[in-house]
C-alpha cells in the first residue's frame, strides 16, 4: 500500500522518546476503514493462513497481547497494520517501497499460483497483509523483530517489497525487502529522523558489520553473494579506495542500498521524492537550499538523504504535520489560493484522502515502565484529521476507536474522520479556521490528559490500579474526541452547505 514513514531516534526527540510513525494509505481508487483494537494471546492463531497468498505458517506457542490497526472489513485478511506488544516492543508495517528490474530478474518475488489448467495450487509468500501478527506477538526488542521476520523472509520469501519498522524504548531498526528473499536493516541512529516516502531508501550501509558483528546492520545471510554474482553493484571504485580490512568483500565496505536495489523511475519524482523533499525542507530549512535554481535538493532529486540530523527537537506535532502535509508554503499547494497555480498539484501530497489512519507511537523514558507508551491515533486524511493520544499497555481500546464496520456512522471515529474530510476538501477556505481549531483542541487536551495521569500513575504503587488508570484515561481521551468531533462535524457541513448552488437564492423568491 502507499505510505509514508518517519522515525524520530531518541536524541532527535523532544522528550528523548523514540517514536515511529506511518500513514497507512489505501491503493488508488479506494480506502479500506479501519479500527483500532487489542489482540488478547488467546485469540491469536496457531497456524497462521494468508487470505491472498493462501500460505500456511506455523506460530510458537507463546503469545503476547498487542495493539493492532486491522481492516474493519473481512475478506482481504488482517492488515494488522501496527502496534505494540506486552513486552512494550512496537512495530509498523508496511511501507510499500520499490526495486529494480535486474533485482526482481535475480530473486523473483513469490507470487500466489492458483491451480489452474490440471496445475496444483502454489502459496505465495509472505506480505502486509500478514506481517505484524506473524512477529510482534512474539518479540521482546526491536533487534529480535528483525531477526524474526528476517528468517520468515527467507523461509517463505514475499510477493511484495516492503519497509519495516522496530522498536523498543532504545532503538529503531529500519528493515528493507529485497527481491522475494532478501533483505537488509540498519539501526537509526540516536540523533537523526527518517523519512521514507515509497522508494527504497538506506543510502549508507556497513556490509562487515552486518556480515559480522551486526552492531547496526544485519542482512540476509548471503546477501554479498547475491550482489556479486548478479552484478547488481554499479559503484565505480578507484583503488585508493580499496582498504585491506575490506579484502574480503567483492566490493567496498559502504555500499548505497538505494542506488542497488532501488529505483530511481520518472513516476518517482511525482510520486516519491517530493514528499522526503518536504519533510526533510521543514525539520531542516537551513541545512541546505531547498529552493530556486541553485538548491541543494528539490523534489525530483533522486538523493534526497535518508536520514538528517534535525535542527531542532522532534515533537509529536511536527510529526503530525509533516505526515499531514499537502505542500503547504510551497507553488506545489493543491489549495493554493493565490500567485501562480501551474504547479499546484504536480506532486503526490502526504496528507491524502486515501489515507486510512496514522499510528505514531511514542515510547517515553520516563514514568512508570508500565506506562510509557503512548499510541498516538488518527484516522482518514491528515490533511483533516486529528491525532490523539492513548496508553498502549492496555486490555481494550475505547469502543468509539474499535467499533468500525463498513456502514458509514458518525458512532465511531473512523468514519466521522472520513465526513469531516471529504466536507472540509471541497470547502477548504471556509472549513479551514475550523480544523485548525479541532486539531490544536484535541492535541492540547491529549497532552493534559496525559499529563494528568501520568502523575497519578507515578504515584500509584500497585499495578493493578495503574492498569484501571490507562483504561480511565483511553476512555476520558475518547468522549472529549467523541465530543469534539461531533461538533466539527457540524461546522464544515454548515460550511460545505452554504456553498451550495441554491444557499444564496432570494428567501422571498
Amino acid at each position: 500500500m502507499a505510505c509514508t514513514t518517519i522515525l524520530v531516534g531518541k536524541k532527535a526527540s523532544y522528550d528523548g522518546s523514540t517514536i515511529i510513525a506511518r500513514n497507512d494509505d489505501s491503493g488508488s481508487g479506494h480506502y479500506m476503514p479501519k479500527k483500532f483494537v487489542v489482540v488478547e494471546p488467546e485469540e491469536q492463531p496457531k497456524i497462521y493462513r494468508s487470505v491472498l497468498a493462501h500460505l500456511e505458517i506455523p506460530l510458537p506457542e507463546e503469545a503476547m497481547r498487542y495493539t493492532s490497526m486491522p481492516n474493519a472489513v473481512d475478506g482481504e485478511g488482517i492488515w494488522a497494520a501496527s502496534g505494540v506488544n506486552a513486552a512494550h516492543v512496537a512495530m509498523t508495517a508496511t511501507e510499500t517501497i520499490t526495486s529494480n528490474p535486474r533485482v526482481l530478474g535475480a530473486d523473483p518475488l513469490v507470487e500466489y499460483q492458483p491451480a489452474e489448467n490440471g496445475n496444483e495450487e502454489i502459496p505465495g509468500g509472505i506480505g502486509e497483509e500478514d506481517i505484524v501478527c506473524l512477529v510482534l506477538p512474539y518479540i521482546r526488542s526491536a533487534r529480535a523483530g528483525v531477526e524474526r521476520l528476517g528468517n520468515l523472509l527467507e523461509t517463505y520469501g514475499t510477493y511484495e517489497m516492503n519497509g519495516i519498522a522496530f522498536q523498543d524504548q532504545d532503538e529503531i531498526w529500519w528493515m528493507e525487502t529485497i527481491g522475494g528473499h532478501h533483505w537488509i536493516a540498519k539501526k537509526v541512529p540516536d540523533d537523526v529522523y527518517v523519512v521514507m516516502p515509497n522508494q527504497f531508501g538506506t543510502d549508507i550501509f556497513d556490509m562487515k558489520d552486518a556480515l559480522t558483528d551486526q552492531n547496526a546492520h544485519m542482512c540476509s545471510k548471503d546477501l554479498a553473494e547475491f550482489i556479486e554474482k548478479n552484478h547488481l553493484d554499479l559503484t565505480i571504485r578507484r583503488s585508493t579506495e580499496c582498504k585491506a580490512e575490506d579484502a574480503d568483500l567483492p566490493f567496498g565496505r559502504f555500499i548505497n542500498p538505494r542506488e542497488i536495489f532501488g529505483s530511481h523511475d520518472d513516476s518517482d519524482h511525482v510520486y516519491n521524492t517530493p514528499r522526503a523533499w518536504f519533510m526533510e525542507r521543514y525539520l531542516n530549512p537551513k541545512t541546505y537550499r531547498w529552493d530556486g535554481e541553485n538548491a541543494d535538493y528539490t523534489p525530483v532529486s533522486d538523493d534526497i538523504p535518508w536520514s538528517l540530523i534535525p535542527e531542532h527537537k522532534v515533537t509529536m506535532e511536527d510529526v503530525k504535520y509533516v505526515l499531514s502535509s499537502h505542500y503547504q508554503g510551497t507553488t506545489y499547494d493543491p489549495y493554493l489560493p493565490y500567485g501562480d497555480k501551474k504547479m499546484a498539484g504536480a506532486y503526490r501530497s502526504i496528507g491524502i484522502n486515501r489515507t486510512d489512519f496514522m499510528s505514531a507511537i511514542q515510547m517515553r523514558p520516563y514514568g512508570t515502565e508500565d506506562s510509557r507508551v503512548i499510541e498516538w491515533v488518527a484516522f482518514a486524511s491528515n490533511a483533516f484529521n486529528v491525532m490523539v493520544p492513548f496508553y498502549a499497555n492496555v486490555d481494550t481500546t475505547p469502543e468509539y476507536l474499535a467499533n468500525t464496520t463498513a456502514d458509514v456512522s458518525t458512532d465511531n471515529f473512523y468514519w466521522s474522520s472520513r465526513m469531516i474530510a471529504a466536507m472540509a476538501d471541497a470547502s477548504y477556505s471556509k472549513s479551514l479556521f475550523h480544523i485548525e481549531r479541532y486539531q490544536e483542541t484535541m492535541l492540547a487536551k491529549g497532552h493534559e490528559v496525559i499529563n494528568r495521569y501520568d502523575e497519578q500513575i507515578e504515584k500509584e504503587p500497585d499495578a493493578g490500579k495503574r492498569s484501571v488508570l490507562r483504561e480511565q484515561a483511553n476512555q476520558e481521551m475518547a468522549d472529549i474526541l467523541r465530543k469534539e468531533t461531533g461538533n466539527t462535524l457540524s461546522k464544515v457541513l454548515y460550511e460545505l452547505s452554504n456553498q451550495m448552488k441554491n444557499s444564496y437564492a432570494r428567501s422571498d423568491a
